[in-house]
């Protein structure tokens, strides 16, 4: 079973995000490369984590896709892809509906098939909520990508198109579950200590989910955080006094305020944003 992600079509993106995109700039030495066929992530011991059987597929997919959006494709395509988890991205509905169609019927012929769960056929971009207003349709879907919901969203100022991205709620509802277990195992330790561990655990988070759009979500989890930890130190004892007034002053000094860590590129490589 192939795990591929969505296909969408009216995607549409700038000149240097669509290079990026495309292959283009590639990073040198990229494992799983075939523009200039270089080795292969098999031969380099699947850097990415990728198991041997996954192999296949995924470089299959890379020499196969790019032959297929340089003398098949009408319009743009856009390919995104992170080990065997991909999303692809076509000008038209056209390009779209004949890829798909095209790429199971090959995925057949090594005995392999999409993941009917994870793959979806979706309108996104700038010009998707346009569109589903003329049709009186609604709002267009979102899709899952690398821990995000990714969302179609306008500027409250402008109305200008971008893509919103959000933490998954599932997975951070489980994210929350899991610190919760370790926080009673660690019940009984100094407070400081605990401390310590939740505050690598919080940064942690925040360095991976940090980016712009998702900062509603890392208040929240930082709020849940904070809440289960009281939640534990007031089980430590029958008699505690900690209220969430004075337990605030803990919280402040071990737990990170969140904040955008991976800016916008046209932000991140700003000459004042560097100094």
């Amino acid at each position: 079973m192939l795990t591929l992600a969505k296909v969408i079509w009216g995607a549409r993106c700038g000149e240097t995000a669509r290079r990026v995109l495309l292959g283009e700039t590639r990073a040198r030495g990229h494992a799983y490369s075939v523009r200039r066929g270089r080795e292969s992530a098999y031969d380099r011991k699947a850097p990415h984590g990728l198991p041997p059987p996954s192999l296949v597929p995924t470089n299959l997919f890379d020499l196969w896709v790019q032959h297929w959006r340089k003398h098949r494709a009408a319009g743009e395509v856009i390919v995104v892809r992170y080990a065997d988890d991909s999303v692809l991205g076509f000008q038209s509905r056209t390009d779209a509906e004949r890829f798909l169609r095209e790429w199971r019927e090959r995925l057949q012929r090594f005995g392999l098939e999409l993941h009917p769960g994870k793959t979806r056929l979706i309108e996104f971009g700038r010009f998707a909520i346009q569109g589903r207003k003329r049709r009186d349709e609604r709002k267009p879907e979102t899709f899952n990508f690398l821990g995000f919901t990714h969302i179609c969203g306008q500027g409250w100022k402008n109305g200008k198109f971008f893509v919103l991205r959000k933490t998954i709620r599932a997975r951070l509802i489980a994210k929350l579950k899991q610190v919760k277990a370790a926080l009673r195992v660690r019940m009984h330790q100094p407070l400081a200590e605990v401390g310590k561990w939740l505050r690598s655990v919080v940064q942690g988070y925040f360095n991976y989910h940090a980016v712009p759009g998702n900062f509603a979500r890392l208040w929240s989890f930082r709020f849940e955080i904070r809440k289960r930890w009281l939640q534990v130190i007031r089980r430590r004892s029958q008699r505690s006094r900690n209220t969430w007034e004075l337990f605030e002053h803990i919280a402040e000094q071990w737990l990170p305020r969140p904040r955008i860590l991976h800016p916008y590129p046209m932000v991140r490589f700003d000459a004042k944003y560097l100094r």
